[in-house]
């Protein structure tokens, strides 16, 4: 029980965190610095660091097509889920460690949705001639959440060590690749990677909340 709460305290911690973030990207030193007159937040720190970085397309083309990855596997364990429901014929037979990550797939879409409409700034860059949302980094979040995600569910249902072991390592890899990627390609602001960051951390502590209430497979 002690450790329950206090997941859950680290969790809201995170929660906060974003929210307080996000709250000071739209308030704290706002300037039209973005194409098109765009308004962005922490501006001169985040016009010095797209100064330094530039804006690198290849890095641009390998973080949108490593970005399939973290999909791909929400779409393996979403394939596991439908096996167990059609196997046992019951949503309530399916392992719960499934169902709680679709609970967070749900959210962590719901999250990418909402930042879709609620938009804190656009992109430094145009993408096709057009200004698209930018904060947080929905790469930065979904490669995030959903490798990370992948190394919990892993631990639970696999039982070869060194098999997770390698998932782990693999699944830390792309997370870094695609965080460092995408700042480093300058479809971002710094600020909208760490708003990826931040929310993540919130995602991805709501779910090994959930997930450290179930054992481990033997």
């Amino acid at each position: 029980m002690q450790k329950k709460t206090g997941n859950l305290i680290i969790t809201g911690i995170w929660v906060l965190l974003f929210i307080l973030f996000t709250v000071l990207v739209q308030t704290v030193d706002v300037h039209t610095i973005g194409p098109k007159s765009s308004s962005v937040g922490f501006a001169s720190v985040n016009a010095l660091v797209h100064e330094k970085l530039g804006v690198h397309r290849l890095w641009y083309s390998i973080t949108y097509w490593l970005g399939f990855v973290p999909l791909s596997t929400a779409g393996i364990f979403a394939v596991i889920g439908l096996m167990q429901l059609v196997r046992r014929k019951s949503l309530f037979k399916v392992d719960k460690s499934i169902i709680a990550l679709g609970v967070f797939y749900a959210a962590t879409i719901g999250v990418y949705v909402l930042f879709e409409f609620y938009i804190v700034n656009y992109r430094p860059i145009l993408i096709n001639g057009y200004l698209e949302a930018s904060y947080p980094s929905s790469h930065t979040m979904l490669a995030c959440c959903f490798m990370a995600a992948a190394m919990l569910e892993c631990n639970i249902l696999i039982r070869d060590r060194q098999i997770n072991i390698i998932i782990q390592i693999v699944s830390i890899i792309i997370m870094a690749v695609m965080v460092i990627g995408r700042l480093i390609s300058g479809a971002h602001w710094f600020t909208d990677i760490i708003g990826g960051l931040l929310i993540s951390g919130a995602l991805i502590m709501g779910l090994y909340s959930a997930l450290s209430m179930f054992p481990k497979k033997r």
